[in-house]
């Protein structure tokens, strides 16, 4: 089964998430922050990783290079509602293998999914 983690401190994106993942068939946990996140990943694997940019306790560049560091296999997924061409940049530099804009739809969350998982 696929593991996906979702690290978002708003409330609505990590419910949003795990409703529309666990509805077809995905294995989801929810982390609050960069730092909760952080703990989960040192307990557990996951195959993918939704990642917030904008966090107040830890940003999502740092756990986007920490995860390339100690989990490398881990795919990294950003979701933001700051999206530019310099954060694009910013976030494949680093690792992310996907750039999603919010607001998004359960079906373009699964499409970027998809797409992720098979690189």
């Amino acid at each position: 089964m696929t593991k996906v983690l979702t690290i978002d401190d708003e409330l609505i994106i990590r419910m949003s998430c795990e409703r529309a993942l666990s509805s077809v068939g995905y294995e989801v946990k929810t982390a609050s922050g960069g730092k909760e996140g952080i703990g989960i990943l040192e307990k557990e694997r996951f195959n993918l990783v939704l990642l917030d940019l904008k966090m107040p306790d830890v940003d999502g560049i740092e756990v986007l290079k920490l995860i390339r560091v100690k989990w490398p296999d881990t795919k990294v997924i950003i979701i933001t509602g700051y999206g530019t061409d310099q954060t694009a940049e910013e976030t494949i530099k680093h690792g992310a293998h996907y750039l999603l804009e919010k607001p998004f739809t359960p079906d373009k969350l699964l499409s970027a999914i998809n797409e992720t998982l098979r690189l």
